[in-house]
């Protein structure tokens, strides 16, 4: 297990990742989750005081996830057992280091840099972005 978990906050991350990447596939959702997980590890820049995956999803101004419908409802089996992918510790290129990520608009390419990070990659419709390695080392 990469992080302790309640069986609330992994029904919390199953629901965040169907909220922000429904639409990106099964390892889009995937990736989300890795984002999650890895700012409750991070010990560094917005995420000193972030420690559970709640802290992670409700940290102000961060997963615009939460205000969908999408996040509302039970998540489903196959949402679960995402999630629990993830906190297992399962991670997905280019979201291993990632704390970051945003949908550009269509047909944009991400930007090289985002918010002072460096891009880490894309996939379908989600730039994702990490710190260096010297500043977030529990990530690396």
């Amino acid at each position: 297990m990469l992080i302790n978990y309640t069986t609330k906050e992994l029904d919390l991350l199953a629901r965040i990742m169907r909220a922000e990447a429904l639409a990106e596939g099964d390892l889009g959702m995937l990736m989300v989750g890795n984002v999650v997980v890895n700012r409750s590890i991070a010990n560094c820049l917005t995420f000193k005081n972030i420690r559970t995956i709640t802290d992670a999803i409700y940290q102000k101004n961060q997963f615009t996830g939460i205000n969908s419908s999408l996040f509302q409802g039970s998540p489903t089996t196959l949402e679960k057992n995402l999630a629990e992918r993830v906190l297992r510790g399962e991670y997905y290129y280019p979201a291993t280091h990632a704390l970051w990520f945003y949908a550009p608009a269509k047909n944009t390419s991400c930007q090289n840099v985002w918010y002072d990070q460096r891009l880490a990659g894309r996939y379908r419709n989600h730039c994702f972005y990490r710190p260096d390695a010297g500043t977030c080392q529990e990530l690396y």
